[in-house]
């Protein structure tokens, strides 16, 4: 038997709770350009209404301008938005036309104004119910009101292959993309409900 004690270290309270999605955030203002924010903690709330969650900082700048507006999209990153995920985490919509900068396209939304990026595979269109402050960071709570997919990651059936976009997440300072896939969702009861037919 492994004795915990030894192979153990125990460090301050924190955030390591990894890997996570790691996702490009825009929203806008009327009459303003569009800006983007890369936030790690978003996370799914409820799926019955759908509901997604973003937490950001007050002194960021798309903080402001989301609890002004009320919505956003939350884009899905994949390999080949990852450089432009970084830089637009690391600099200010204030000095930086991001979309411009990086060569993205604004995607127009269907239920909200703020735009989605067309070079994501999944765009999420957003609409704040609540705002939660929490100390760092305000909670933005915001039901799904429309998902707009990149067609070419449909197959024949048209089933989407979400997994096959090259989808990036975030662990701890570090990205990776989707490694090997080992097992479904059921997986683990799959047998035993076959013997029992």
């Amino acid at each position: 038997m492994v004795n915990m004690e030894n192979n153990r270290d125990y460090w301050r309270a924190g955030n390591v709770l990894f890997p996570l999605p790691v996702v490009m955030v825009s929203c806008k203002r009327e009459n303003e350009r569009p800006n983007i924010i890369t936030v790690a903690w978003a996370g799914t709330v409820c799926s019955d209404p759908a509901m997604v969650s973003v937490s950001i900082r007050k002194e960021r700048y798309s903080h402001d301008i989301i609890k002004e507006t009320g919505e956003f999209v939350i884009n899905l990153v994949n390999k080949v938005l990852c450089y432009a995920t970084d830089w637009c985490g690391v600099v200010s919509g204030r000095d930086h036309d991001k979309f411009k900068e990086m060569k993205l396209t604004e995607l127009p939304s269907k239920f909200i104004s703020a735009p989605g990026i067309a070079e994501s595979p999944v765009c999420i269109e957003c609409k704040v119910k609540s705002v939660t402050e929490l100390g760092s960071h305000d909670m933005f709570v915001a039901e799904v009101l429309g998902v707009c997919v990149d067609g070419r990651y449909m197959d024949e059936r048209g089933k989407f292959e979400l997994n096959k976009s090259g989808l990036v997440t975030y662990s701890h300072g570090e990205y990776f993309t989707l490694g090997e896939r080992i097992g479904k969702f059921g997986y683990s009861v799959k047998k035993k409900r076959n013997n029992k037919n």
